[in-house]
Parts: structure tokens; C-alpha cells; sequence
């Protein structure tokens, strides 16, 4: 049995690619830095204001979050951040989260109108053209990027005011 050992730990083609030899000391340097992890991003959910959550967790359950009370919100919110603290931190830290949750929201409300093939949007008082989502991407992150844009910022504002 050691000669067998000896020969996949030093001989083996397939060392690291197909096994890997356990290594404790490896093992619990990967395990602090998830729990390290887990602990920035339990901190950092648990400090987040209410419009930030929904932001959030409107990329995981979608339009499910408008039904969520605040109470439910932060505590899905916590929830979500200890089961995959990476994403979380990842989601919380990315910018255009928040504007992709103003361009669903506006659409929600009918601030503005996204058409049937999802490619292009629209004010939803007049019609007229805002813009075309680029091919192969998801409009709400397009909306997202084109809020940033000298057009879309004021664009951005007006639907701001509109929401509040």
C-alpha cells in the first residue's frame, strides 16, 4: 500500500489533474478564506440600505422582491450573502446593479417600454425612441451601460424623479 502511495504522491502523469493529495494545511488556509469571506459579506449585507437590497435581490428572484416587505428583504438579503458570499460581494460591489434595478423598475411602472423582441427601448408617455440594445446582450445591463452615457444620464434623471 505505501509503494502505491509513494508512486501516485511522486510518479503519477495525472497528479493535480485528475486527484490531488490532501493537504491540511491547504485545506484550512482555503476554509479561513471563506469563511473570512462569508463574514465580509454577512457584515456588509447586514449594513446595506433597503433600496441596495432590492437591488441585489432582484437579480436573484426577480420582480418576486416588489411582494417582499423590508424585514423579508434584509433577512433574504442575509441569507443570500452567507450561501454565496463570493456573488454577493461581487453584486454589492457592482455598480451597475443599482441602474439595472431603476431601468426594471421604470419599465414596471411604465416610465418607459422595452418592445415585444426586447431590443429596443421606449418612453413610455410619447414613444419615442431611447435606445437599441446591442446584439447579444441583456437589455436591462445595455440600459444599465447606456445610463452612463451623456444621453443616457439625463435620461437617467428624469426617470429618477419619476420614481420617487
Amino acid at each position: 500500500m505505501q509503494n502505491l502511495q509513494k508512486i501516485l504522491s511522486l510518479y503519477h502523469p495525472l497528479k493535480d489533474q485528475l486527484y490531488t493529495e490532501y493537504n491540511p494545511v491547504q485545506e484550512s488556509v482555503d476554509e479561513l478564506a471563506y469563511i473570512n469571506m462569508e463574514i465580509d459579506a454577512l457584515t456588509l449585507a447586514r449594513e446595506l440600505d433597503i433600496d441596495q437590497a432590492e437591488s441585489i435581490l432582484r437579480v436573484e428572484y426577480g420582480n418576486k422582491v416588489d411582494t417582499l416587505s423590508s424585514s423579508e428583504l434584509k433577512r433574504d438579503l442575509i441569507i443570500f450573502a452567507k450561501r454565496n458570499p463570493y456573488l454577493f460581494i461581487e453584486l454589492a460591489n457592482d455598480e451597475n446593479v443599482g441602474l439595472r434595478n431603476v431601468g426594471i423598475k421604470a419599465v414596471e411602472q411604465g416610465i418607459i417600454k422595452i418592445s415585444q423582441d426586447q431590443r429596443t427601448f421606449h418612453w413610455g408617455s410619447n414613444d419615442r425612441k431611447l435606445m437599441t440594445v446591442p446584439f447579444d446582450e441583456q437589455p436591462y445591463s445595455a440600459l444599465a451601460a447606456w445610463f452612463k452615457t451623456d444621453e443616457g444620464v439625463d435620461v437617467f434623471k428624469t426617470i429618477n424623479k419619476k420614481l420617487q
